[in-house]
């Protein structure tokens, strides 16, 4: 991020965007590994996305001269919103770290089983990535990609790949847990320790349960925020009724939730560490709110301003739709066979199979001619995973 005020409303949304998922990732970072350093960075990144917002809306208000030009911006005030209460809620997960609200340790152990994990990191001196740039530190070659450089007070989003990483720089990773480890070992630092997989099932407690429902609204809310960038980028009001179905069924299991919590509580040894459970849903629940605010610009034909689709695009995450093409590389690979993740970088949010939804499809998933995917990532990577899934389609736009 750069330490100058950003000069116009694009540069503006883009690093706002930006800054809230970093924001997100941080918070959960914090939270796996219990670690009040990692949670910290997530308050004062919400400095940053305060100066941002306030100064979008000043923007705002100084270029309404007309009821069209009002139209237009109170779509990106709407957007901004968003992207405002998604920051909010990353705080708050942060400060059931900070404020050691606290967790059950076994949802701990859910949450690290996901097959990216974020991790933060401080590059040592003298290490292998000390003095390197960022291209030859080959993160991509451990199937790791870079969120955010921290060099001092001031944060880099899309780094060059001439930037040339020091020691004291904070690195923002995410990735498997082997490559996490790879890239502490080239930071100089210690590797973490993973959970394993349970070799024998075990008969599942109301706290179980509980602890299950927090971690599907987590992923679900994610989704949900990806899929209403993407309803907003491409003015899809398919993909704005998903958002909307996704929205409702985080609100049933936030329900279901407390009812199982109360039952948990009797087991619990630490019922303390019940209430971050109830932060966790709470904010999943809000962000899940946020999208859909977001998505009604779609629904009811909102006048949108021209620079949301601009930002959003620009964004160092990007929101991508793609139709597999029958016979293409992609056409009836399963996601681990695929392996976009590793070599573009790009996480597959959702497919849709006819009028079936998948969300958050694991590596099994396999894909058709057809199907309709909607991806994250980095957006260098859009023309490869087009090449992989629609080839036809990218040629004849070239």
């Amino acid at each position: 991020m750069s330490e100058e005020r950003p000069r116009n409303l694009k540069v503006m949304l883009t690093e706002a965007k930006d800054t809230s998922d970093l924001m997100l990732d941080l918070a959960y970072a914090g939270l796996f590994y219990a670690d009040k350093e990692v949670s910290q960075e997530v308050l004062e990144l919400e400095e940053e996305l305060t100066r941002l917002v306030h100064a979008m809306r000043e923007v705002c208000l100084l270029a309404s001269r007309s009821p069209s030009d009002a139209a237009g911006l109170a779509s990106l005030l709407q957007v901004i919103g968003a992207i405002e209460t998604m920051g909010n809620q990353a705080v708050d997960i942060a400060k059931i770290v900070i404020e050691s609200i606290g967790i059950p340790a076994e949802m701990r152990a859910d949450l690290m089983h996901a097959e990216e994990i974020t991790d933060r990191m401080t590059i040592r001196e003298q290490s292998r990535l000390d003095g390197r740039s960022v291209e030859d530190a080959e993160l991509a070659v451990h199937g790791v990609r870079l969120l955010g450089i921290r060099k001092g007070s001031a944060w880099r989003f899309d780094p060059e790949d001439e930037e040339v990483l020091s020691a004291g720089d904070v690195l923002v990773v995410r990735g498997p847990d082997t490559g996490i480890n790879e890239i502490r070992q080239l930071a100089g630092v210690e590797a973490k320790a993973f959970p394993q997989e349970e070799e024998e099932p075990v008969p599942l407690t109301e706290l179980d349960r509980a602890i299950d429902i927090v971690v599907e609204m987590k992923d679900l809310a994610e989704v949900c925020m990806g899929l209403a960038y993407a309803s907003v980028l491409f003015a899809d009001r398919a993909l704005a009724a998903e958002v909307n179905r996704i929205e409702d069924r985080l609100d049933d299991m936030r329900e279901t939730l407390e009812s199982w919590i109360l039952e948990a509580a009797f087991e619990a040894r630490a019922r303390g560490s019940l209430r971050g459970l109830l932060h966790l849903a709470v904010a999943s629940e809000t962000i899940g709110d946020a999208a859909q605010a977001m998505v009604w610009l779609i629904e009811k034909d909102e006048e949108l301003h021209p620079v949301i689709s601009v930002a959003l695009g620009e964004a160092e995450d990007t929101v991508l739709q793609a139709e597999v093409e029958p016979g293409s590389p992609g056409d009836g690979k399963t996601l681990e066979e695929l392996e976009l993740s590793e070599t573009t970088g790009m996480t597959v949010l959702a497919i849709s199979s006819g009028t079936r939804w998948q969300y958050r499809p694991t590596a099994k998933s396999r894909i058709a001619g057809g199907d309709r995917l909607v991806l994250t990532g980095p957006s260098e990577a859009i023309d490869d995973v087009r090449r992989i899934l629609s080839p036809t389609a990218l040629a004849t736009r070239g």
